[in-house]
């Protein structure tokens, strides 16, 4: 029998992620809290289970999601909306995976763990909790920890892909600040991967960064971004100009894991992927 899979939010990156389980063969089960989302994923031909969270209660809570072997929390923390309330939830998923069958999570987490630092940061790296975002995501890598089973943390660098080429993500800003910045990005395709690739095997435990090795500056990147579109070039912030933030490391998922990335080179498919006009 394949191995099942079950994955809480069925967002950009989660529908990319069912999708490829499918094509593997895996059974999936899915949720989202959108009754107007699970239509449309109904009409993709993927049956989805409504999940609002936080519940009142977890023990309530019956769902063939947590019947899986796997289950991946793909949900967003909110945290530009208002909402503090990430590290409950993940608690409360925790705590339902514990009443089911689940033998594994993998929790999709985020580099903005790291923000506030500088200079190259790893998973040893002591974080900043003065900085924006850190509590509330830090909270929520530690809830998934509880879990008595198998956990992996995956701390995925910024996301793009399909719909997301970064030369649109300069449209109505002016001025970006930190020319200088390194850019830490990863392909929608690399981070299903990546995951299929942790899903797959047993042995992984632990917090893992993935992020591409494409090393350069925003400024460089976003000129490029903004060149393969055919777009103006962005103006950048003189006052943060000498600002170069963090670089993530990911060796720790590069030496554990069995994957070859497709899009380690990000400049490379920004050019190629405007010219094949990939939905971008």
């Amino acid at each position: 029998m394949p191995q099942s899979v079950a994955i809480i939010g069925c967002g950009w990156l989660g529908l990319a992620l069912v999708k490829q389980l499918h094509i593997e063969k895996y059974r999936v089960a899915v949720t989202t809290q959108s009754v107007d989302k699970q239509k449309t994923l109904k009409q993709n031909n993927i049956d989805a289970e409504l999940l609002s969270l936080p519940v009142h209660d977890p023990k309530s809570v019956v769902l063939s999601a947590f019947n899986q072997e796997t289950l991946v929390i793909s949900i967003t923390p909110q945290i530009r909306q208002g909402r503090s309330d990430y590290p409950e939830k993940i608690a409360q998923l925790v705590e339902m995976a514990e009443l089911g069958k689940v033998k594994k999570i993998i929790l999709l987490s985020s580099t903005a763990v790291y923000n506030g630092l500088s200079g190259v940061v790893d998973e040893n790296s002591l974080l900043d909790f003065a900085a924006d975002k850190v509590a509330i995501i830090a909270g929520a890598e530690a809830a998934a920890q509880q879990f008595t089973g198998q956990t992996v943390i995956l701390r995925l660098a910024g996301l793009v892909g399909p719909n997301r080429h970064p030369g649109r993500f300069l449209q109505g800003k002016r001025v970006l600040a930190e020319p200088q910045a390194f850019i830490n990005l990863i392909h929608q395709a690399d981070a299903v991967g990546v995951l299929i690739n942790i899903i797959s095997e047993h042995k992984y435990n632990g917090i893992f960064n993935a992020v591409s090795a494409t090393e350069t500056s925003k400024e460089h990147y976003y000129q490029a971004a903004a060149n393969a579109l055919g777009l103006a070039v962005p103006e950048f912030s003189f006052e943060t100009s000498m600002r170069f933030g963090k670089r993530i490391n990911d060796e720790k998922l590069r030496d554990k894991l069995n994957y070859q990335f497709i899009y380690d080179d990000l400049i490379v498919w920004l050019y190629k992927s405007a010219a094949e006009n990939e939905d971008v």
